[in-house]
């Protein structure tokens, strides 16, 4: 997902390195200090997002996500939204 994209529980927004699924909170923002520190802002680098189509997409999805598609977009979805964790950081979203 690219900046200023509207986000909602259950949608996939992004690919983790590691197996498994991983809740976030995409709207947390960063907190921001007076303190500087050496090397700062030195390793903030973001890939540009990769637009899927509907193809792509369908073959990417497992078991438990679903393929959503609109007239604007195409997006992946957790079937399931149940299973987030109580302490995950969208519990409460």
């Amino acid at each position: 997902m690219g900046p200023a994209v509207e986000v909602y529980r259950g949608m996939v927004i992004g690919q983790n390195a590691r197996p498994g699924d991983m809740s976030i909170s995409a709207c947390k923002e960063k907190q921001q200090t007076n303190m500087r520190s050496k090397g700062e802002g030195v390793t903030d680098h973001f890939n540009t997002p990769k637009v899927m189509t509907l193809e792509d997409c369908v073959e990417y999805i497992d078991d438990t996500e679903l393929v959503e598609v609109t007239p604007k977009s195409v997006r992946i979805r957790k079937k399931d939204l149940t299973v987030l964790v109580k302490d995950s950081p969208l519990h409460n979203f």
